[in-house]
């Protein structure tokens, strides 16, 4: 029978086509594996029960091994890779290669997996829904990027004209598949619905926060504001007060929405008083509307949570 001391943590560098693979503890060499159903499986099913596995997100490349690896029971942790490189340099690397960027993971891992948060793997349609918001993000950033170069020059406006609609196009295909895919699931729909009360709250937005919430089921409304990276980062020490900047610790994509989701809020007479409040104290504008995109949050969070309806009448409180 095997026993905790067997436990391996273990370290994966992971690119397109191949893997490199090292342990903390010295176990075996370094291995190198191709990205490839087969000889992942057959390298997990090499490892004790139980073991820790540690990749860097890397976009999809690392989906297949972390799968696996979660399939067959394993604690996998897919980390982000600044908070890799903070690490390195904390610990002295002064090299990039494979091998060493295998080994510091796995280091890692050991060192730190009591403070790691382990890899739930989302569902197809979860996976999707993601895949498509950040594709409508790059689609509209590219819109927008062709009428900023084709601004102004004779004779291109039918041109640009047509590249929008096309643009347009295929954002509202999306929009109807992110639909599609929220009308599908029953609690996914009306935990959509819900969100969509809240004043400033579109489609996407709402979309895009249920699944990040489906997957990760904090305990509270900080964890929340914490997981989007909208939470202030002291910078303190003795008797000096730095200047507190967001993390950006979270999923950007979420909080870019998080924050236009603010801009519009603050249109409206709901949102428009606590923007005021905190202007009225001094803060700059962006300041301000960060704090209504937090305030948004914590507002989602605890709906999707409890399932109840937008209550406007609840944000002044904590203001008075």
């Amino acid at each position: 029978m095997q026993t905790p001391t067997n436990v391996l943590d273990i370290g994966a560098d992971v690119a397109k086509d191949e893997i490199v693979a090292a342990c903390s503890e010295g176990s075996f060499t370094t291995r190198k594996l191709a990205n490839q159903r087969t000889a992942l499986l057959a390298f997990l099913k090499s490892l004790p029960p139980g073991s820790r596995i540690g990749m860097e997100s890397t976009g999809s490349y690392h989906e297949l091994f972390a799968s696996l690896a979660h399939q067959l029971g394993f604690i996998v942790f897919v980390l982000n890779p600044k908070d890799v490189r903070h690490y390195a340099k904390g610990v002295g690397k002064r090299g990039k290669t494979d091998r060493v960027d295998a080994e510091l993971l796995a280091r890692m891992v050991a060192k730190e997996h009591v403070d790691l948060h382990a890899w739930v793997p989302p569902t197809p349609e979860q996976r999707e829904i993601d895949r498509l918001i950040k594709r409508r993000a790059k689609l509209s950033s590219l819109r927008q990027a062709v009428g900023m170069s084709l601004k102004g020059l004779v004779g291109f406006s039918t041109d640009l004209k047509t590249l929008r609609q096309r643009f347009d196009q295929v954002i509202a295909r999306i929009d109807q598949r992110i639909k599609e895919l929220v009308e599908a699931n029953p609690d996914r729909k009306e935990h959509v619905t819900h969100l969509r009360t809240i004043t400033g709250f579109g489609h996407v937005v709402s979309a895009a926060m249920v699944n990040s919430l489906e997957r990760m089921p904090l305990k509270n409304a900080d964890a929340f504001v914490a997981f989007t990276g909208l939470d202030p980062r002291p910078d303190d020490s003795g008797q000096h007060q730095g200047k507190r900047r967001l993390s950006k610790r979270g999923p950007s994509e979420l909080r870019r929405l998080l924050y236009l989701a603010a801009l519009s809020a603050i249109k409206t007479k709901t949102w428009r008083p606590i923007y005021e409040h905190y202007r009225g104290k001094g803060l700059s504008s962006t300041a301000a509307i960060v704090i209504v995109a937090r305030r948004i949050a914590r507002t989602a969070w605890s709906m999707y949570t409890y399932k109840t309806e937008f209550d406007p009448g609840r944000l002044m409180k904590s203001l008075t």
